[in-house]
């Protein structure tokens, strides 16, 4: 496998990881270190491979040590995870999250108003 393909795999990767996961950085390797967490385990040791054989890549010798299909699968677990984080997901959990905190602060006021008015008297 040629440099330049493993190049592209990760540019891949680092591209969906920003999208989906707004990771910051330059390059797999700085979007790993910034937002590798919210990848489960398994999925941050394939990342972890993919960029080991990007930079083993770079160097005749070392380059012949990456396992193709190793790498292969690594990258399409990769994408498989990161793909379906679509738009409408994004959406659709943005407005969850917006109209819990409304209840929340309807709750939380209501409340304060509440104790008040029986703090007061009023009831």
């Amino acid at each position: 496998m040629n440099p330049q393909t493993l190049h592209q795999m990760s540019a891949r990767v680092a591209q969906l990881m920003e999208e989906r996961l707004k990771a910051r950085g330059t390059g797999l390797r700085a979007k790993l270190a910034h937002r590798g967490r919210s990848l489960p385990r398994k999925l941050r040791a394939e990342a972890d491979l993919l960029c080991d054989a990007e930079a083993k890549s770079l160097n005749p010798k070392l380059s012949r040590q990456i396992d193709i299909e190793r790498v292969s699968a690594a990258y399409d677990a990769l994408v498989r995870y990161l793909k379906p984080l679509g738009a409408g997901e994004r959406r659709t959990t943005l407005a969850v999250n917006m109209l819990a905190t409304v209840v929340f602060v309807v709750v939380v006021t209501a409340g304060a108003v509440m104790g008040i008015m029986f703090w007061r008297g009023y009831f």
